[in-house]
């Protein structure tokens, strides 16, 4: 049976969340300590050879994405470190659990990431819904200020560092890094177009960290006990954990942090407790609606980026939304590409159009008698077509739900 194994909730339950001194006697900030008395290159190798990789879904590895922001641009006066809080993807819910139970531990992450690559600013980008977060989130800034943690000069050291939140206005293409960074400047959320990424030009056209909350939160544990301890745990090319958000008709639904490459029968049937009583297990989307349909097929499959990638699955930022035997696949897919239709932008054409003519086609197979097969295949060109030419990952997402929904449920009912 599988066991959560807990790094980044290691303190859920067990310290006060708005109690600075709760988390300083759990050890906390004693990382950031240590990564102070340390070269900040080493900091990034070590967490190189951890193999930390990205947890909102894109899966890069950290320690690189670090090493990238702090060889940019030598002559730079200012770096940046941005926190991606906005959390936007249906069904994804475990940095709002962060955030609203341990906010310290992504906040000592994020301190360690900015003296690595010598930053001088940081700002934390969270969903302006994230009521609790936000308030708990500020609160541990403020008494972070207090007990010298931010500031000018930090325990000492010649590291002079401080951190401000910016609230999102609801926009899903703000969880992209790119449009994220053109809200925090004050712009319209657009996406920008890419190269340069943010590591060589990113907030107001300095060098910019962007790492979403989990990640920030895996950091401290891994200055403290280091690289190979972490990566005996996971998988070779996923070490570590991750936590997963479970909805659906399950008994216990909710967030588990379990190591890579657990299987998703264990996260479903052990952690969450099976199906409720009465209902069959028919689907999961994994990864949330810019994810992907699987069947039972999948169910001993280990979650990890690049086990389940193989199968033509994706491990997204965690979500799994599970589905039985009485809802329609037809009806939840065309509900993601509804809201998809709901949050383009509208710079770009083929989102724009294409995800209009998506949600025609699909109109058009529930109202067919017969011969939808030419439908289907019309829906996944258009798809493919929109995965090759839009701008940013909104658009170019529409075709892993669909392509998924069709391979595993051809009869799309």
């Amino acid at each position: 049976m599988a066991k959560e194994n807990r790094i980044v909730l290691k303190n859920l339950g067990r310290i006060n969340p708005e109690s600075i001194d709760d988390y300083i006697a759990a050890g906390g900030y004693g990382s950031f300590r240590k990564a102070l008395g340390m070269d900040p290159p080493d900091i990034i190798d070590e967490l190189i050879a951890s193999g930390l990789r990205g947890r909102g879904g894109a899966g890069f590895s950290t320690g690189l994405k670090k090493r990238f922001t702090s060889d940019a641009c030598l002559a730079c006066e200012n770096r940046y470190v941005v926190c991606n809080a906005d959390e936007g993807e249906p069904g994804t819910f475990k940095d709002r659990i962060i955030m609203e139970n341990d906010p310290h531990i992504y906040l000592e992450g994020i301190l360690i990431a900015a003296y690595s690559i010598r930053a001088t600013k940081g700002y934390i980008y969270i969903r302006g819904e994230y009521v609790r977060s936000i308030r708990r989130t500020q609160k541990a800034i403020e008494d972070m200020r207090e007990k010298g943690i931010l500031g000018r000069k930090i325990f000492g050291s010649d590291f002079s560092f401080d951190i401000e939140i910016k609230k999102g206005a609801g926009s899903y293409l703000c969880g992209e890094e790119l449009t994220l960074l053109e809200s925090l400047e004050g712009k319209r959320g657009y996406p920008r177009i890419k190269p340069p990424f943010p590591a060589e030009k990113g907030l107001w056209g300095f060098p910019t960290l962007i790492n979403n909350v989990e990640t920030f939160g895996c950091i401290p544990a891994i200055v403290d006990r280091g690289a190979q301890w972490y990566k005996k745990l996971g998988t070779e090319t996923s070490p570590g954990t991750k936590i997963f958000s479970i909805s659906g008709p399950v008994k216990r639904p909710g967030f588990y942090e379990v190591e890579m490459g657990t299987t998703l029968r264990s996260l479903i049937f052990d952690l969450a407790g099976g199906m409720r009583e009465g209902k069959e297990f028919r689907a999961a989307i994994l990864g949330g609606a810019a994810g992907t349909f699987v069947d039972e097929s999948m169910l001993d499959f280990g979650m990890d980026y690049d086990g389940i990638k193989e199968k033509g699955a994706t491990l997204g930022a965690g979500a799994i939304i599970v589905m039985d035997k009485t809802m329609s696949i037809w009806e939840m897919l065309y509900s993601i590409l509804r809201f998809f239709e709901h949050e383009s932008c509208g710079k770009c054409v083929p989102c724009r159009v294409g995800s209009t003519h998506l949600l025609g086609l699909m109109k058009q197979i529930k109202n067919s008698t017969g011969g939808t097969g030419i439908l289907k295949d019309r829906i996944v060109q258009q798809a493919e077509l929109m995965e090759k030419t839009s701008l940013c990952p909104l658009g170019q997402s529409h075709i892993l739900p669909v392509r998924s929904a069709i391979r595993y449920f051809p009869e799309l009912q």
